[in-house]
């Protein structure tokens, strides 16, 4: 368990990948309070501890009492996001939660890429 203290705050955080993504809980989502969190890396290790991540970003920001509002930012498309997000979208609406997706694009040059644009 992690020592008692005061929360962090940052402006964005990009969660862990792999097998580090399970350590991802309710504790670390009360504790890192960041206006962006970003999930990255297509990897099936991260499929299947993605619902947890996404259920412990709910209950964690729950906790926070004060009415910041947060972005969640994926980089890849994922079918448990999807569901995720369509049964949760009321909760994700009274806690403040943004979700953007992975289906915009930029093109530059002769090449076109995924992409997001985070302002502060």
């Amino acid at each position: 368990a992690a020592p008692p203290g005061p929360p962090v705050y940052v402006d964005l955080a990009y969660l862990p990948g792999s097998w580090s993504a399970r350590t991802v809980d309710e504790e670390f989502f009360r504790r890192v309070r960041s206006l962006c969190y970003v999930v990255s890396g297509d990897d099936h290790l991260k499929e299947g501890v993605l619902r947890s991540l996404l259920d412990a970003l709910l209950a964690g920001k729950h906790q926070w009492g004060t009415d910041i509002q947060v972005t969640f930012i994926h980089t890849f498309d994922s079918l448990v996001m999807h569901a995720w997000y369509q049964e949760t979208h009321d909760r994700q609406q009274e806690l403040g939660i943004t979700v953007l997706g992975s289906n915009s694009t930029v093109a530059m040059q002769d090449e076109t890429f995924p992409a997001c644009k985070v302002e502060f």
